[in-house]
């Protein structure tokens, strides 16, 4: 296997992780760890390179666009869906009762 993930590539894909980190926390809030944000940034860096380089490293450039230094572009965003999916599931699971399967209510001041 030939990898061809040029600096600027992993540059971008660091940025997008850690832009998705920050958003994946945002979503969760506060509910699990206020590190959140790391972890799933650290979760979606080799995530995107399994992707970019090893799901779809068979593709050359022309059938995949964009393509920025060696980075499948559009399909690195199929982690990003995945990620938001389960971001979006973790938040719904924090928030309910424990018991009951309910939504939680806020408590009151």
């Amino acid at each position: 296997m030939r990898w061809d993930l040029g600096i600027a590539g992993l540059g971008l894909l660091a940025a997008m992780s850690l832009g998705f980190g920050l958003i994946a926390h945002w979503i969760v809030g506060k509910g699990l760890t206020r590190w959140l944000w790391l972890f799933a940034a650290i979760a979606y860096f080799p995530a995107g390179i399994l992707v970019s380089e090893v799901w779809f490293g068979w593709a050359s450039g022309e059938e995949l666009q964009p393509n920025i230094d060696g980075l499948s572009f559009d399909e690195v965003q199929l982690v990003t869906l995945t990620g938001l999916i389960a971001a979006l599931i973790v938040r719904n699971r924090i928030r309910r009762k424990p018991d009951s399967g309910e939504p939680a209510k806020k408590p009151s001041a």
